[in-house]
């Protein structure tokens, strides 16, 4: 009887932390249920919908990996899970993310806020994909989550938009390297591996001289015409060009190669990815990395 009696106050002290746990469990699981959950297609516009949502949601990115291609990705169960239960769905457009629009479409989920970045800029079809990379596009977008956000958790409006004003004065840190290019560097003639730069080039001013039909053809994972690569050769042996910018997420033989004859040539090399890099990075800073690269490498050339 006296051994029984030992045991007892150890058995309630265990049968209490089991329950203690099990109520903390619970409580965590309470509070993330409160939260919004954000699906998003690709990491850069998941990372700004996180920063506006702050605390009062969970986000999850499908495509992280760097050294992922987006246009070639393949969604598997847990991603088309995620996607159905989403309040807010967050997809690119343009033919980027096909795999993550026929998802929402297949879960068929009235209450989901589906949100396509094409279709709020009021794009037609064909359009070059890399839509984030327009800073202006940017602008419109976070605007577009943070009335999203609003129209979902009502209550929390002034906790939305005081962090959208936080964001856009972030975003000014790498909109304002851009400003600079355009100023003292437009009309510079640059190249590039494929068309991931053209919005960001367009907006600086800088003269991508590199053959469209080259770019466009690695864009699409296709072989470009004979004729658009001599001419790029051409272009990068005669030191025509101050720059090239390299994806480094659509490499092939051709463009390796067209890479190391920069470098022979001695033309600045400036990588750029279309996902964050490292995943766990902001977008600004991610954006601002990358183009304070191309003023480093323009100053330099």
């Amino acid at each position: 009887m006296k051994k029984a009696k030992r045991y007892i106050i150890p058995i309630l002290i265990f049968l209490f932390l089991i329950i203690l746990g099990w109520f903390a469990t619970y409580q965590f699981s309470q509070k993330r249920s409160n939260k919004i959950d954000i699906v998003a297609a690709e990491n850069f516009w998941g990372n700004l919908a996180s920063q506006i949502g702050g605390n009062k949601v969970n986000t999850f990115s499908v495509i992280t990996n760097p050294n992922v291609d987006p246009h070639e990705y393949e969604s598997n169960v847990s991603d088309s899970i995620a996607i159905t239960k989403a309040a807010l769905l967050i997809v690119n457009g343009e033919g980027y993310d096909e795999w993550a629009i026929k998802d929402y479409q297949a879960s068929n989920n009235k209450s989901t806020i589906y949100l396509n970045i094409q279709n709020i800029l009021n794009l037609s079809s064909g359009q070059n994909p890399h839509l984030w990379y327009n800073p202006i596009y940017v602008n419109t977008v976070v605007n577009v989550i943070t009335n999203d956000l609003i129209h979902i958790a009502p209550k929390d409006k002034t906790y939305f938009q005081k962090n959208l004003a936080k964001l856009k004065l972030n975003l000014l840190k790498y909109q304002n390297v851009m400003n600079y290019i355009k100023l003292h560097y437009g009309g510079v003639k640059i190249a590039s591996t494929e068309s991931i730069f053209d919005y960001p080039g367009s907006y600086m001013g800088l003269d991508i001289i590199s053959p469209n039909s080259f770019m466009n053809s690695v864009s699409e994972g296709v072989d470009p015409p004979t004729s658009s690569l001599l001419t790029f050769q051409n272009e990068i042996n005669s030191r025509e060009i101050k720059l090239l910018i390299y994806n480094t997420q659509t490499v092939t033989p051709l463009t390796a190669n067209l890479k190391n004859l920069a470098m022979k040539n001695n033309i600045p090399i400036v990588g750029i990815s279309e996902t964050m890099t490292p995943p766990n990075n902001t977008f600004q800073n991610w954006m601002y990395q990358e183009f304070n690269n191309v003023l480093k490498s323009l100053q330099n050339g």
